[in-house]
């Protein structure tokens, strides 16, 4: 026989044993695969209350700031942002859901009251009635109600003063949500509208060269030219 057959030695057959050890193996990196693709799949976690409080705070310093590049414009009036600002300091110090606490089921006031915040420092604009070029009195309340009713509001103030659908409130029963109305020019009617936030304020845009801001009905003015108020919702 050639020495080099002599030599050779058997090579061992694969156990059962190495086999399984092999296949557990295979399961592993399948596994480990299909992980991988599940984070890659992975829906985004809706943010938390705190996460929502932090990006209001950007947003509102973020404005602060437009206001400041703004406010070195020869041109540009600021508009009262004092009861704005005012709302944010109660928003952060709890204030809100004591002042403002809406009852069940409210989540077309909810909205309303929302979509009116918002708008907040933007420009007057005669006839407008958009967040992008602005809003009048009367544009403002057609943008913040009209979205959540069937039927929709007149586009002037007046035309919302005279709608019959809508129900005539006394002023010591107001309440959130509630149109507020005045006669500012001493002609016929409703000229001037706006929005009761409780508390005895209410949303505004008041006239060109202020921007949408939060008064005082108690004010001397707002009293001597008030003449009505009308329930949406």
């Amino acid at each position: 026989m050639a020495s080099g057959y002599a030599n050779a030695k058997p090579q061992p057959a694969k156990t059962a044993q190495a086999k399984s050890v092999s296949e557990a193996q295979k399961r592993k990196l399948n596994r480990e695969r299909l992980l991988a693709k599940a984070k890659k799949r992975a829906v985004a976690v809706p943010p938390m209350p705190e996460q929502k409080r932090r990006e209001i705070a950007k947003r509102i310093a973020e404005r602060a700031k437009n206001r400041e590049v703004l406010a070195m414009h020869g041109r540009w009036t600021p508009g009262q942002l004092g009861g704005s600002q005012a709302l944010w300091d109660d928003v952060q110090e709890g204030k809100v859901a004591k002042k403002t606490a809406l009852p069940h089921g409210s989540f077309r006031l909810r909205t309303v009251l929302h979509r009116l915040q918002s708008q907040l420092g933007k420009p007057y604009l005669w006839g407008g009635k958009s967040p992008t070029e602005g809003f009048d009195c009367s544009g403002l309340v057609f943008y913040a109600f009209n979205h959540v009713l069937d039927r929709k509001l007149p586009r002037t103030a007046n035309g919302m003063y005279q709608d019959n659908h809508l129900k005539s409130i006394h002023r010591g029963s107001l309440k959130q949500g509630d149109l507020v109305f005045f006669n500012i020019n001493q002609r016929p009617g409703a000229d001037h509208v706006g929005v009761y936030l409780g508390d005895g304020r209410f949303i505004e845009a008041p006239r060109t060269g202020l921007n949408i801001r939060i008064s005082k009905l108690s004010d001397d003015f707002w009293q001597s030219h008030y003449l009505g108020a009308r329930r949406v919702l």
